[in-house]
């Protein structure tokens, strides 16, 4: 349509060096490009037009190009390069370089252009249509045919056509033309019509249309012609831009009456063994722009793809329907609500679901429609898909006109995954990341490493596609409480390419459950926002439903405290633009529940949480919602034949974090505030759509006491929806424990580092970028922690050390390292081997080795010893009885990764 305006996660997991004792394999390796995919999405150097193509075709290892163009330029576009090209070129199908073919179109008057090209089934004679009247000199009419093998015209085919060629067909002895004119020969042949193949005279085929013509396919079997246009008559017959006609007579074979909408037209058709594809475009309201698929057998419909996007071609190879378009809404096939355009899609031959390839084009020069046309090249065992339009970009970077993608040599990376991990009690942590983008991959393998380490504890494979990137996660159970862990995560394609490591994720495991966000999931939320990220633009799920959500105009992150107790934070909306929206579409049915906490001091009100049909532009269905009215009372309302709301009689806009729930089942509609219940209505229906979970803004038009602002001015915590109803008690029980005291966590650096070496006595390692340790000859690690005093009202619950081993070879050791208080006095800048101080004892804890591979090891050390240093500087030291040496990075070390490091939890006695 031309306006105006521009999986669910399949998962495998294998645990690094367990898998044969726990019985899972591997993810394997697929073939390179998800099938059924032939082409990658990585665009090749190829010669650029300086105006519109129009039409493609290909011969041998020969692609030739038609449009309105003067000239052609290298990929580079360098100065000074160009080459004339009037109309028409031959290039190259593995360079995308022009061959020793040139032919000139032009017209005595006006504006030449090459609008259809088409081989004769042989491959010798190309057939050209358009608006020329002669070729490198030589007299035609708007339709030439040309000789490959010599680039030259074929002086003795001379039909005369009195307007515009747009589409054109070759059988054997005939080639059957659509466009704009109404005689042929001087003879009436009004749109569509038919010539010999050989001389180009006049053949009896007649099929007049009212309108103009677009687009001319053959039935395999040569029989039947497939006609599509403008127009709403055969023939006499009734049948609106599609119509299916005798091969020798023109006769109507097949008529489409009310098949396709009257603002609509069909601008291509191509066909396989097994049906015809119809492309086509809209302008106005209530248009079909998509594409049909229709068997051979019947004429009847196969499937009807009804995204919105004005589809200029259809090309149908080895069961993809790959096709040419700007389409911009995809919601009523399921798919992606209106918004951005995306100009190259691929879809089965059987479905209208979309696959994993996407490349993209802008929409241009011209009429802004983007790419126009497309075709298949080969050479030398390697298949070409070329695309030309009226594009100035592909991929992002300048490009015009011309593109091409090929079926082999992939090597275009994942995006790198957006990472993050969270632990709510003992031994179990969740990493959880968006899934990546893929231009023609739509099942990527992760892999999640911990510690640094360059082994992956985990592999998964997860599905995404460009308009659909669900969560992926996976659990680690092999943490133990009171310890603090780093998971950092990559993607890789089916043909290698690997994205980069994902940013460092952190987490402590909890020495106890955390008792807030435990009743949330325990309560069965299926979605369940902490706003706990500190980077754009994931938004992480930490239910079990893989819920995640995406930032929309950069919200402001990490804001405390945060409305739970605890080391959560909470998100903040500007009141004009921002608000997260949820990344997978679903349906909601007429039982859920919706929990969320909110501070504000608005005055402009705005919606909170809401259910729409959109993500990143206003919805046009919308409900499901709470809303804060202009004096800051909250509204509860749902949607069925007329707005159903509850209104609370309060005012909230306190600057005070406050507590609401919203719930409707069979029992109606209920709204708690703060614990407490503040209205029902005995309404059970709603209105039901597909969407998308919105917080912090969408649309409210409509609504009573609609507020000023349909966006919310203010901060927001620990967002929850379920699919069930939260009983009251349920309801208070959240709100208590939001409340209470929760763990705290503080993470401490070494404040000095240094190491003795018995080899070198005289020498001071401190500002050596690393530590060693080993028993014989000895050396010995020396670190100094400034602790806390414990928070008021707690006491220590846990304490760990945290170290890394460096990256030179033999860095990781097999012997026990222990952890010792230091008895004597000691500095960073003066300690050696001759001057060090004592170690103590017993020891506070130790290390059973560790491992090679620049790794974060982590062990527990005598809370009760700790204890009683709070609030003072602390040493401690790292000793081995063995002859196997460690080595660390100290804290100078670029690569320390904040380590050595005690992570101190606190909590309540």
């Amino acid at each position: 349509m031309r306006r105006s305006r521009g999986l669910a996660t399949a998962l495998t997991l294998a645990l690094a060096g367990t898998c044969t004792a726990m019985g899972l394999g591997l993810v394997e390796q697929a073939a390179a490009i998800t099938p059924p995919v032939a082409f990658t999405a990585d665009e090749l150097p190829t010669w650029q037009a300086n105006g519109v193509v129009w039409a493609l075709a290909q011969a041998g290892d020969q692609v030739f190009v038609g449009g309105t163009f003067s000239a052609l330029r290298p990929p580079d576009g360098a100065a000074g390069t160009e080459q004339e090209a009037v109309n028409f070129a031959t290039l190259d199908a593995a360079t995308g370089a022009p061959t020793s073919c040139k032919l000139s179109f032009t017209v005595g008057s006006g504006s030449a252009t090459v609008r259809a090209l088409v081989l004769s089934p042989d491959k010798s004679t190309l057939y050209a249509g358009g608006y020329f009247g002669a070729v490198n000199g030589t007299a035609v009419s708007s339709l030439a045919a040309i000789d490959v093998a010599t680039c030259t015209v074929k002086t003795g085919f001379r039909p005369a056509f009195a307007a515009t060629v747009r589409a054109l067909a070759v059988s054997g002895d005939t080639v059957y033309a659509g466009g704009d004119f109404l005689t042929v020969a001087g003879q009436p042949r009004e749109r569509f019509a038919a010539v010999d193949a050989a001389d180009g005279t006049l053949k009896p085929f007649t099929a007049n249309a009212d309108e103009p013509g677009r687009a001319v396919e053959l039935t395999p079997d040569g029989q039947h012609v497939i006609l599509g246009g403008d127009f709403f008559t055969v023939g006499g017959t009734n049948s609106h831009a599609l119509a299916v006609v005798d091969a020798t007579s023109g006769a109507v074979t097949k008529a489409y009456p009310g098949f396709i909408e009257n603002n609509s037209v069909v601008k291509d058709i191509a066909t396989d063994a097994t049906g015809f594809y119809t492309g086509n475009e809209g302008t106005g309201g209530g248009v079909f722009d998509g594409r049909i698929a229709l068997n051979l057998s019947d004429y009847g419909q196969r499937w009807r793809d009804t995204c919105l996007g004005a589809t200029q071609a259809v090309l149908p190879y080895q069961d993809v329907l790959y096709s040419a378009s700007h389409a911009h809404d995809c919601s009523s096939v399921g798919e992606y609500p209106d918004g951005q355009r995306h100009h190259l899609l691929a879809q089965p031959t059987t479905a209208t679901g979309k696959l994993g390839w996407a490349p993209d084009t802008n929409d241009g020069i011209g009429e802004g429609i983007g790419p126009r046309v497309m075709t298949v090249g080969a050479k030398s065992g390697v298949q070409y898909l070329w695309v030309g339009g009226e594009f100035t970009t592909v991929n992002g970077a300048a490009q015009q006109s011309l593109t091409r993608f090929a079926s082999t040599g992939d090597t275009g990376a994942p995006s790198v995954p957006v990472a993050s991990a969270v632990s709510f009690k003992p031994g179990e942590v969740q990493v959880r990341w968006r899934t990546s983008l893929d231009l023609d991959d739509s099942t990527l393998t992760y892999k999640v490493y911990r510690g640094g380490s360059a082994t992956p504890i985990a592999t998964v494979a997860a599905d995404s596609l460009f308009f659909r990137r669900p969560q992926a996660s996976w659990t680690d159970t092999t943490v133990t409480a009171g310890q603090s862990y780093t998971y950092r995560v990559t993607a890789t394609d089916a043909a290698g390419n690997a994205s980069a490591l994902s940013a460092t994720a952190s987490v402590t495991v909890p020495t106890s459950a955390d008792g807030y966000p435990s009743a949330v999931r325990a309560d069965g939320a299926q979605l369940f926002w902490r706003y706990d990220e500190s980077a754009l633009p994931f938004v992480a799920d930490s239910s079990d439903g893989n819920q995640s959500g995406v930032h929309l105009n950069a919200p402001a992150l990490r804001q405390t405290p945060g409305a739970v107790s605890g080391a959560s934070t909470a998100i903040g909306f500007n009141g004009t633009d921002t608000q997260v929206y949820g990344d997978r579409r679903q349906n909601v049915g007429s039982t859920y529940s919706i929990e969320t906490w909110f501070k504000t001091n608005t005055t402009t009100g705005g919606k909170l949480v809401g259910f729409g049909n959109n993500q990143a532009r206003g919805s046009s269905q919308y409900d499901k919602h709470i809303y804060m009215t202009n004096d800051g009372r909250l509204v509860y309302g749902v949607y069925s034949g007329g707005t159903h709301t509850v209104t609370t009689a309060a005012a909230y806009n306190d600057n005070q974090w406050h507590h609401v729930v919203a719930t409707q089942g069979p029992g109606g509609m209920t709204l708690y505030v703060d614990g407490v219940q503040k209205g029902t209505l005995g309404f059970t229906a709603h209105e039901n759509f597909t969407g998308y979970w919105h917080v912090g803004g969408d649309s409210l038009g409509g609504w009573p006491d609609r507020p000023v602002s349909e966006y919310w001015a203010g901060q927001l915590d620990e967002t929850a929806v379920y699919p069930t109803v939260l009983s009251a008690a349920q309801v208070q029980n959240h709100h208590a424990l939001a409340t209470a005291p929760a763990d705290s966590v503080v993470e401490v650096q070494a404040a000095e580092d240094t190491y003795a070496n018995a080899g070198a006595p005289g020498t001071n390692y401190g500002t050596s970028g690393s530590l060693a340790v080993r028993g014989s000859s000895f050396y010995a690690s020396y670190l100094r922690f400034n602790l806390p005093a414990a928070p008021a009202g707690t006491v220590l619950k846990s304490a760990t050390l945290s170290v890394k081993t460096s990256t030179m070879s033999g860095a990781g050791t097999t012997d026990t390292v222990s952890v010792l208080p230091v008895t004597g006095s000691w500095t960073e800048a003066g300690t050696t081997y001759a001057n060090r101080p004592a170690l103590g004892s017993p020891a506070l804890g130790s290390f059973a080795g560790l491992a090679e591979g620049s790794a974060v090891q982590t062990t527990g050390l005598d809370k009760a010893t700790v204890a009683g240093a709070l609030g003072s500087a602390y040493s401690l030291a790292l000793s081995s009885a063995g002859t196997d040496a460690l080595w660390l990075w100290s804290s100078e070390a670029a690569a320390n990764e904040g380590s050595p490091k005690l992570t101190l939890t606190f909590g309540a006695p």
